[in-house]
């Protein structure tokens, strides 16, 4: 079981990665927050959770099966060990049954709270949230974080997230950050 709280919550992006991976529900990680504060390789902000103690707070998420045989190579996406540590014994609440049960997923393992993501990049966690119909408040929440436009658009990152996007039928990753062309 994988917990996805960042831009592996959209299945075309988990799958490029890790082609068994299933959605099995959504699910919520207790007394976290959201930021994207985990330093990229490209410079901007990825996802993290951090633990904030406070029983109020809580993330929605994805959770995936996925075959323990391709963990390697979500290890290697994710740059286990290079910036997310794997954490094999992550707590969440499955949304339909109210259990209490562990998963897999990665946490930043140092974080800078003065980086924002690329444009794609959050588009990708919005996409994520809107296909298993997260809450409204969350993808609110998200459409609020502020936000590098990525230039370089030869960026393989951007490249294989706006096709993951497009598998998704979202031909334009603005349209979900609710900007249009004037606004950029």
């Amino acid at each position: 079981m994988y917990f996805a709280y960042g831009s592996n919550m959209l299945p075309a992006r988990l799958q490029a990665r890790c082609s068994t991976a299933r959605v099995i529900g959504t699910a919520t990680a207790q007394r976290f927050e959201l930021e994207f504060s985990k330093p990229g390789k490209d410079g901007s902000g990825k996802a993290t959770l951090l633990d904030t103690r406070s029983q109020s707070s809580a993330i929605p998420g994805v959770l995936f099966e996925i075959d323990r045989t391709e963990l390697k190579f979500l290890d290697r996406a994710e740059g286990a060990g290079y910036g997310y540590d794997r954490v094999d014994d992550f707590s969440i609440t499955c949304a339909t049954t109210g259990d209490i049960i562990t998963a897999t997923t990665y946490l930043a393992s140092k974080t800078d709270p003065d980086l924002e993501p690329f444009d794609w990049y959050l588009a990708l966690v919005l996409a994520g949230s809107h296909h298993n119909a997260l809450h409204d408040d969350h993808q609110t929440r998200l459409r609020a974080v502020n936000h590098v436009v990525d230039t370089e658009e030869s960026r393989e990152g951007r490249i294989e997230a706006l096709r993951a996007l497009s598998e998704h039928g979202y031909s334009d990753h603005h349209s979900l950050l609710g900007r249009t062309v004037e606004d950029r």
